[in-house]
Parts: structure tokens; sequence; C-alpha cells
């Protein structure tokens, strides 16, 4: 079986559940050559390697839909055991726990259909926003212009809830990013401990109502004058001390973002996003003092 063989047919098992990519175990076992219960038993042991982000149990409804809509699941239509939907940064993990070669080969695989998805998935998305802006140029009905820019609203929010970079996706990475940046309405909050001018470069993306403050560990002189030099000339950024954090977070309105890697080094090396949902922007300000 050739390369490009094995690519299509991991990428038609790939599926868009809970606006994320991801993979049943049950398709993920057969391409590791293994039982779908010796899967699950390893991932059992390993419980505290596949946080929620990793790993999900689909619902009734989700299972149904599945069985419904894919043939060569219909034969679990009567299982009492729901699935598991593993994500991108779970395959990789899936490769740890199970040591063996054919799974690491496969996760490697599997890894890059799901960024050959991602690209595409991002690619026909700024496709549409020219679709979207050539037609409100065109358009000369104020209802017509009103149902594009409902589109592009909606278009808006389907920004990814978790994902992965690899090493050398720097462009991928900052594309990312900046249109986090342009998607605030109100406010962007960045923690990171480690600035330098491309950060302010980035905020800058913003729109004009929105506020960007940014909270780092130590101001250096040479960052205070970038600040002072940038705010003579363009938008206002805030910048603050804050030495209490590790990881590094973004704010955008009212979500709060994990995310793997400084903004200066994006795309260096691997590192991985995701939605807190445990935690309020608010109450993150708030514990900022």
């Amino acid at each position: 079986m050739d390369e490009l063989t094995r690519s299509s047919m991991i990428e038609e098992r790939i599926f868009f559940i809970r606006e994320q990519h991801v993979m049943i175990d049950r398709d993920i076992a057969e391409l590791y050559g293994i039982e779908t219960k010796v899967l699950n038993q390893q991932v059992k042991r390993n419980m505290e390697r596949f946080p929620v982000n990793f790993m999900f149990r689909l619902t009734e409804n989700e299972f149904h839909e599945l069985v419904t809509n894919c043939d060569r699941f219909r034969t679990l239509k009567h299982s009492t055991v729901l699935p598991h939907a593993f994500t991108e940064q779970g395959v990789s993990m899936l490769s740890a726990v199970l040591k063996s070669k054919t799974a690491i080969n496969v996760s490697i695989r599997i890894i890059n259909s799901f960024v050959r998805m991602r690209k595409f998935f991002l690619s026909n998305m700024q496709l549409l926003h020219r679709m979207e802006q050539l037609e409100i140029r065109q358009l000369r009905n104020e209802e017509d212009v009103e149902k594009i820019l409902s589109m592009i609203d909606l278009h808006k929010t389907t920004q990814p809830k978790q994902g992965i970079f690899f090493d050398g996706q720097i462009y991928d990475a900052y594309s990312f990013i900046s249109d986090l940046i342009r998607s605030a309405d109100h406010r962007i909050v960045l923690i990171d401990n480690y600035i330098d001018d491309t950060v302010l470069t980035i905020l800058d993306k913003r729109k004009d109502n929105v506020n960007a403050t940014i909270y780092t560990s130590k101001i250096t002189k040479e960052t205070r004058l970038d600040i002072r030099k940038h705010n003579r000339q363009y938008r206002q950024i805030h910048i603050c001390e804050f030495k209490k954090t590790h990881d590094r977070f973004l704010i955008i309105d009212d979500k709060v973002y994990l995310i793997g890697a400084s903004i200066k080094d994006l795309g260096n090396k691997w590192f991985g996003f995701t939605v807190m949902e445990s935690i309020s922007a608010e109450e993150l300000i708030n514990r900022l003092g």
C-alpha cells in the first residue's frame, strides 16, 4: 500500500466532533493492528495521561449519529459501550503508551493527517472569508449585506478549541494567533514571561476599540523603551509585572486560552493550545491583582 493510499485511508477515519478533529478508538486499534479492547486497557492503565482535551467518551447522541452515518460502525449499533474519541494530542500520547514500533509509525502518519486536514480547513476558511468580502462589495441590498455579515460573525466563532503545532509550522502558528487577536471585540490580555517587539506587532492586529494588556515576570529597560516608543506612534499597549505564573495564557474577550509556547517563539518547537473551560476570564483577571 503506497503512502497516498495510507493517508487517504487515515483521513477517511477522522471525524469532526465537538468542534475538533478526532479519531475513534476502534479505527485507531485497526490501524495499530490490535484489538480495541487492548487499546482501551492500555489507556485505562494510564488515565492520568489522557485528560479531556486528549480523549473523551462519545455521548449516546454522538454515538447514534456516528453509527447512522458511517456504515463500518453499524455492527456496534446495539453495543452498550460508548467508544472513545482521541484528539491529535491523544493519538500522540497513545504512541508513548503502547510503545510498539507499529504504534509509533502509525501515530506519526495519523498526526500528519491531522495536520493536513487542519491546513485544508484553515485554507478553506480563508477562501470563505475572501468570498464573503467580495460579496459584500458587490451586494447593493442592505438585507443581503446583513446576511453576509452574519455569516462572517458565524465564521469567527469557528476557531478550534484545541490543537497542536509542530516544529517548523511557524507561519501556521503565527496565522492562528493573529486570527485570535483579530477576533477580539473588547479586550486582549496576554500573560507571557518572555516577550519582545514581535509580540507588540501581533497585538497591533487587533481592532481599534480593543484594549491590550501584557503581564510578564520582568520588565527590562529595553522592554520599557520598546513599549514607550510603540505607544508614541501606535495604539496603547499596557504592560504590568506579574511573577506568579509559569504557563502562558491569552484572554480573548471572555475566552481563556492556555498556550504552550511564548508568542515570540511560535512554531520553533512543538506546542499545544486549548480553551480553558474550568476558569472564566474574569476570575483569571481578578487573580492577577
